[in-house]
């Protein structure tokens, strides 16, 4: 399923993401705050694709620029055996932060989640150390609800009912900018 924004596509994660997948998750900022998946090559992140792709527990998103086709980062969706419900994520190359991408590409799978009855509460979880995360996780309308120890990291745990999610977000596109 594809998912359009004023400026960006969403698909599905696919193969001929490789090349992609293998810069995202070598960048400073995906192995500081999602940690080293040890992808060296094209060749390894096809293997990790295949690898997200083949689990039904886990969905990524390939996020592009609409005009130039170009992938600039991911949004995930992943339920995790250590938390009660599914947990968004997101992720982009450094030369595209702080242009709204981020924001704007999970807006438009949250809203596609709700739309179609596909979540009624919504996690997100972040190290406490990484702030820029913890203001686009409050931005989507998430609060902190607790604190957890992962595998040695300790994670801020956000969370939003569906309609606490959607009156965030609405409230979001009505802004005047």
């Amino acid at each position: 399923m594809r998912i359009a924004t004023e400026r960006l596509t969403l698909s599905p994660l696919s193969e001929k993401d490789a090349a992609f997948v293998a810069e995202l998750l070598n960048t400073d900022g995906w192995i500081k705050n999602i940690g080293d998946r040890n992808i060296r090559s094209e060749k390894d992140a096809r293997e990790y694709i295949k690898k997200v792709t083949d689990n039904p527990h886990i969905t990524y998103w390939t996020v592009k620029l609409k005009l130039e086709r170009v992938a600039i980062g991911l949004v995930t969706l992943i339920k995790r055996d250590y938390l009660q419900f599914n947990d968004v994520g997101f992720a982009l190359l450094p030369q595209f932060f702080n242009k709204g991408y981020a924001f704007e590409a999970t807006k438009a799978v949250l809203l596609y989640l709700i739309n179609n009855n596909l979540l009624e509460d919504i996690l997100a979880i972040s190290l406490k150390e990484n702030a820029p995360s913890i203001n686009m996780i409050e931005k989507l309308g998430l609060t902190f609800e607790k604190t957890i120890d992962h595998d040695n990291n300790i994670l801020g745990v956000y969370r939003a009912s569906k309609g606490e999610l959607l009156s965030r977000l609405l409230e979001q596109e009505h802004k005047i900018v």
